[in-house]
């Protein structure tokens, strides 16, 4: 079993503070977010004397509670729309096939659906596209 460390990410200033809570002494910084897991990796390996890939590392940013709750709300609502969307396209197949069998052209498809012809096409082949 591998080594996790938690490389918690602050804002500070124009930067992102990086301390690693289970390393005392483990600091770094880094401008963007993204650069985080690899700063925080290659202080924890010079801080060990290990390889940097001998370990995992899980980023967790440390933001303002009101902003931290806002960005878990668009979170959820993004996986919320993404599941909505699934199964509209889940119906919108179940529909064009229902009226691809009953013998509507996919322009008249595609017109009930409000999609284009060429999406009803989609919607027909076997395994359809979602």
């Amino acid at each position: 079993m591998r080594d996790t460390y938690t490389a918690l990410a602050e804002r500070s200033g124009g930067w992102w503070a990086i301390t690693v809570p289970e390393l005392r002494g483990v600091f770094s910084q880094a401008r963007r977010l993204s650069q985080v897991e690899p700063v925080a990796r290659d202080a924890i390996a010079l801080f060990l004397g290990v390889p940097a890939d001998s370990f995992d590392i899980h980023v967790r940013e440390v933001v303002d509670p009101i902003a931290d709750a806002l960005v878990a709300d668009a979170l959820q609502a993004r996986r919320e729309a993404a599941d909505h969307q699934r199964i509209a396209a889940q119906k919108s197949r179940e529909a064009a096939r229902t009226l691809d069998r009953m013998g509507l052209p996919q322009r008249d498809i595609g017109l009930l659906l409000h999609v284009s012809h060429q999406r009803v096409a989609q919607l027909l082949t076997p395994g359809g596209d979602a």
